[in-house]
C-alpha cells in the first residue's frame, strides 16, 4: 500500500512541473495613458472681419432756439414719436487678450479689440422733411470672458464689457424735393459709450487635420448698446436764404443707436504647442 502511494505522489509532482514548465512569461502590459491636456493659458492677437447692423430709436425735440420758421417749443419739446431707423454693412477688426485657464474645463480672460468699416443707414428729421447717410465708423471694446472646453482643443464661451464707438455727421437733403441736390442741414459727427455681451467658439486649426501650431478660428456675436444722443441740426450752405450757414434751425434728432455684428478671425496664441501627454 505505501508503496502505490509513493508511486502515485511521484507522478503528480512530475506532471505538476512539467505543466508550470510548459507556462509562457507573464506578458508586460503598459498602464493606460492619460487623456491629452492642451494649456490655453497665456497671450493671443487675433484680426478678422465680418458683417454687422445697427437700429436705432429715434424722434425730434424743440432746442429752444427761435429760428427763421419761428419757435418750436421749450427746449426738449418732443415734436414727433419714435421711430426705428437702421443700417447695415462690412467691418474688419483686430485685437488682443490673453486667457488662463483655471481648472481643466473652464477658461477665463480679459482682452480689447477694435472694428473699423462701413455700417451705415439713413437719420432723418421728419419734422423739417429731411434726411441724410448716417455712419459707424468705428468702435473700440474691452471686456472680459468665460469660457467651457468643450474639447481640448475647442473653447465655448461668452463675454461682457465697455465699447465705445464714432459716427458721421450727417448732410440731409429735402424728403419733398428728392433729386434737387440742395443740401438743407447738417448733423454733426459724434461719439458714444455703451455696453455689450456676445458669445461665440474657437478652436485651433488642428481640428480640421491641418498642422498647425498656435493658429486657431474664432466666431463671435456680439450685441452693443449705446446711450441716447440729441443732434442740433443746422443749415447748410445753399440755404442762406432761411438763415446764415451753421445757425440752428430750433429743432434736434435724437439718436439711441444698438448694434449687432458678427465675425470671424484668425487667432495666434503665443504659449501653444499642441495637447502635452501626460506620462504613464
Amino acid at each position: 500500500m505505501k508503496k502505490i502511494l509513493l508511486a502515485m505522489t511521484a507522478v503528480a509532482a512530475m506532471t505538476g512541473s512539467a505543466s508550470a514548465a510548459d507556462l509562457g512569461a507573464r506578458p508586460y502590459v503598459k498602464a493606460p495613458m492619460a487623456a491629452p491636456v492642451a494649456n490655453w493659458t497665456g497671450f493671443y492677437i487675433f484680426g478678422g472681419g465680418g458683417g454687422g447692423l445697427w437700429n436705432a430709436d429715434s424722434n425730434v425735440n424743440s432746442t429752444g432756439v427761435v429760428g427763421p420758421f419761428g419757435s418750436f417749443g421749450p427746449a426738449g419739446t418732443a415734436l414727433t414719436r419714435d421711430q426705428r431707423l437702421g443700417g447695415s454693412g462690412w467691418f474688419g477688426t483686430v485685437g488682443l487678450g490673453y486667457d488662463w485657464q483655471v481648472s481643466p474645463s473652464w477658461v477665463i480672460g480679459a482682452f480689447a479689440d477694435g472694428q473699423f468699416g462701413d455700417i451705415r443707414g439713413s437719420l432723418s428729421d421728419p419734422f423739417l422733411g429731411t434726411e441724410g447717410r448716417e455712419k459707424l465708423r468705428t468702435s473700440y471694446a474691452a471686456g472680459a470672458r468665460l469660457g467651457y472646453l468643450v474639447a481640448p482643443n475647442v473653447l465655448s464661451y461668452v463675454n461682457a464689457g465697455y465699447s465705445g464707438s464714432e459716427w458721421s455727421g450727417t448732410t440731409q437733403t429735402s424728403i419733398f424735393l428728392p433729386g434737387t441736390g440742395a443740401a438743407q442741414t447738417t448733423t454733426g459727427s459724434f461719439h458714444r459709450d455703451g455696453w455689450f455681451i456676445g458669445g461665440g467658439v474657437e478652436n485651433n486649426l488642428n481640428i480640421f487635420g491641418i498642422s498647425a501650431p498656435g493658429w486657431f478660428m474664432k466666431t463671435e456675436y456680439r450685441s452693443t448698446f449705446y446711450n441716447r444722443i440729441s443732434l442740433p441740426t443746422t443749415f447748410a450752405a445753399g440755404n442762406t436764404f432761411l438763415a446764415p450757414a451753421g445757425s440752428l434751425t430750433g429743432d434736434a434728432i435724437t439718436f439711441k443707436p444698438w448694434t449687432q455684428t458678427i465675425s470671424t478671425s484668425l487667432v495666434y496664441r503665443f504659449n501653444w504647442s499642441g495637447p502635452v501627454v501626460a506620462k504613464y
